[in-house]
């Protein structure tokens, strides 16, 4: 085996390893069309010229702009990513437009950054350090030392299996969209390609309107999500998720849960274990449908549309909150938008916006499941009694001396209202009424600043200094496993002796298998590492997958003492369950105890697969926080071998 202290593997590489696809499940996405050799030769001379120029401009802080197209082209061309006889020719130009960027960036001048219309940019991602496109509308009346902050919108687009990066950039330099608001910028999210912006998409939301931000001048209480179709999916997920951020929502037909939507839409039968049951509860808007009450919202269908299912449902679950859902639906019309109803929800839209989001209300009703989402407003969750069963909390300030707050399966909580809001008298004492408890604490500081946080044990509130740092279950450390890749991450590959040579080649395999997937479903190409050249840095900054056992892993040897679990030779362990080794291996998402602030995962990559690439409402979380899998069944499709034992840790992460 080749060692090296860091790569990234080429899609050449990867792509020659079997797929692993049942004959019944189409490739996601599709096969392309051959490239001519000629056309191939061409291709890969603009790539080398414009890869020279890039080399020469490391340090510029636009170069994100120009990689953007050599990304675009060389994924396109290497992993046989042109799906009509057009797009080869779209590339070659979009090889010009980014000659023509790296060269006006080489001479100082940079005119797309201060352009109007429409404009592609790039960020590069915190997860895998690649470089990510989006689109821009940017409306006449922006110049670059303009003192207005502008209205963002952000549009989340529908399902297109061949929406390559080269497909989305050529779109982007053409189409203004549906909706472009007068004196809006429009954000149009790549969103790692078509997950409907859950995992790495969901991300992809929060790295783009930074680097808007960057660039222009945004208001943070004048942003609005909206989409449509696999879109208005996405819509509906951030907006319930996020409540708290937006000046409003717009989704557009959609799905808005696994359970029903699934048999409804797709006609297909699903029989959920039970933690992926569980862990629907990250994702289905449904169960956040109460932190509407936050954001203003209109959903949208035509009325013979069978996604109107995702509205429906969701007015179904507001109402279960004595909350009514805001519709506008086209007549006579299937699965699109009526002029008529544009018109409409642009009315009800800019509204809103116009109002503004407001930061600090008096009145705040949050839930969650899990503490992956975890604020609201004035209102941060430390803690859960438990994670996956509901958590809710209503709160509000009555007056400007006075907090009233009910909750349900918090265990920690804070209250934290920022300076200059107009809610609390600096010059009187705050009481705090939580769940009939009393406290009476010092008020607001000058600034209009004021914070208290609560410790909830044995059924009792008290109030404490802040965080203690224990390790427990916390926002961004709570799993399960597929939360690893929401943020840096590092594949580690061992390279000694394995306890087993069987368990050994299914996790190279799985290891492959993870690669190339992220690369085709998450447009990025993951960092690895060979277990012995894992540095100080590493362990500081990034979440480590960690593949073999522990003695072909350095990585993994030396921390699994300190794990809840035991491998040796022999057997697999975990709590009272005990597994042969030569036939079972381990999967898992930890508190790394390198450094707790980060995550260890044992050999595995995004959890859902193949299978559940055909309905963006299957691609949810398919393993909890651990899972014992007999490799005697080999991985499919549907899944890494034959899963015999999983679960999820307590919010001590033991084993419960």
């Amino acid at each position: 085996m080749m060692k090296t202290s860091v790569m990234r593997i080429s899609l050449t590489f990867v792509l020659t390893l079997p797929l692993l696809l049942h004959a019944a499940v189409s490739p996601v996405p599709p096969p392309g069309l051959p490239v001519s050799p000629a056309d191939r030769t061409e291709l890969a001379s603009g790539l080398a010229r414009l890869g020279s120029s890039i080399d020469a401009l490391k340090e510029n802080p636009l170069l994100p702009d120009v990689l953007i197209y050599h990304k675009a082209v060389r994924f396109a061309l290497e992993g046989n990513e042109f799906f009509k006889p057009d797009e080869v020719e779209h590339a070659k130009e979009l090889l010009r437009t980014g000659q023509a960027r790296a060269d006006a960036l080489a001479h100082g001048t940079a005119p797309w950054a201060t352009g109007t219309g429409l404009v592609v940019r790039g960020y590069i991602s915190k997860i895998d350090g690649s470089v990510q496109p989006y689109g821009l509308v940017v409306p006449p009346t922006w110049f670059p030392a303009s003192a207005h902050h502008f209205r963002l919108d952000t549009w989340f687009h529908g399902r297109n299996e061949t929406l390559s990066e080269v497909n989305f950039i050529w779109d982007r330099q053409k189409n203004a969209g549906e909706f472009t608001p007068k004196d809006t910028i429009v954000l149009h999210l790549y969103g790692r390609y078509c997950n409907a912006n859950k995992f790495a998409g969901e991300v992809d939301l929060f790295e783009a309107i930074d680097a808007v931000k960057r660039q222009y001048s945004i208001d943070d209480r004048r942003i609005v999500v909206r989409g449509f179709s696999m879109g208005g999916a996405a819509a509906w997920h951030i907006a319930t998720h996020y409540a708290g951020l937006w000046a409003a929502a717009a989704p557009g037909a959609g799905f808005a849960e696994t359970r029903e939507f699934v048999p409804a839409y797709h006609k297909q039968e699903i029989h959920p274990t039970w933690y992926e049951e569980k862990l629907w509860h990250l994702t289905d808007a449904t169960d956040y449908a109460l932190n509407l009450y936050q954001c203003p919202t209109v959903a949208y269908n035509g009325d013979i549309d069978p996604q109107k299912q995702a509205a429906d449902i969701m007015e179904r679950y507001l109402g279960q909150e004595g909350m009514r859902l805001s519709r506008v639906t086209g007549l006579k019309t299937g699965h699109k938008y009526t002029p008529e109803a544009k018109v409409e929800i642009n009315r009800i839209v800019d509204a809103a916006a116009d109002r503004g989001m407001d930061p600090y209300p008096r009145k705040v009703h949050f839930t969650t499941w899990t503490l992956a989402y975890n604020r609201m407003k004035w209102i941060t969750l430390d803690g859960l009694e438990k994670h996956w069963e509901r958590a809710r909390v209503d709160a509000e300030i009555p007056d400007d001396h006075s907090l009233k707050a009910r909750t349900s399966n918090i265990s920690l909580i804070s209250f934290e209202i920022g300076a200059g809001a107009p809610l609390l008298d600096q010059a009187q004492k705050v009481t705090v009424s939580l769940d009939g408890q009393n406290f009476l604490l010092p008020g607001p500081l000058t600034d209009r600043s004021w914070s208290a946080h609560f410790r909830k044990a044995l059924g009792k509130w008290t109030v404490i200094a802040g965080d203690d740092g224990t390790v427990r279950k916390r926002h961004g450390l709570q799993g399960p496993i597929d939360d690893a890749f929401l943020d840096s991450f590092i594949m580690v590959r061992p390279t000694g002796t394995p306890m087993q040579p069987g368990v050994a080649k299914w996790a190279e395999g799985e290891q492959a298998h993870a690669i190339r997937e992220w690369r085709r479903q998450f447009r990025g190409e993951s960092q690895v590492r060979d277990d012995t050249a894992v540095s100080a840095a590493d362990i500081a900054n990034s979440n480590l997958v960690l593949w073999g056992d522990p003695q072909s892993n350095g990585v993994l040897g030396r921390i699994v003492k300190l794990l809840p679990i035991g491998w040796t030779p022999d057997a697999v362990t975990i709590g009272k369950s005990t597994f042969p080794a030569a036939t079972h291996a381990l999967l898992m998402i930890y508190p790394n105890p390198l450094n707790p602030k980060k995550y260890v995962v044992l050999n595995s990559g995004v959890t859902f697969r193949e299978f559940d690439y055909q309905s963006n409402a299957r691609q949810v979380a398919k393993l909890p926080d651990y899972a014992i899998v007999d490799i005697t069944t080999p991985p499919d499709e549907t899944g890494p071998g034959k899963v015999v034992q999983a679960g999820f840790f307590d919010e001590q992460w033991q084993l419960p």
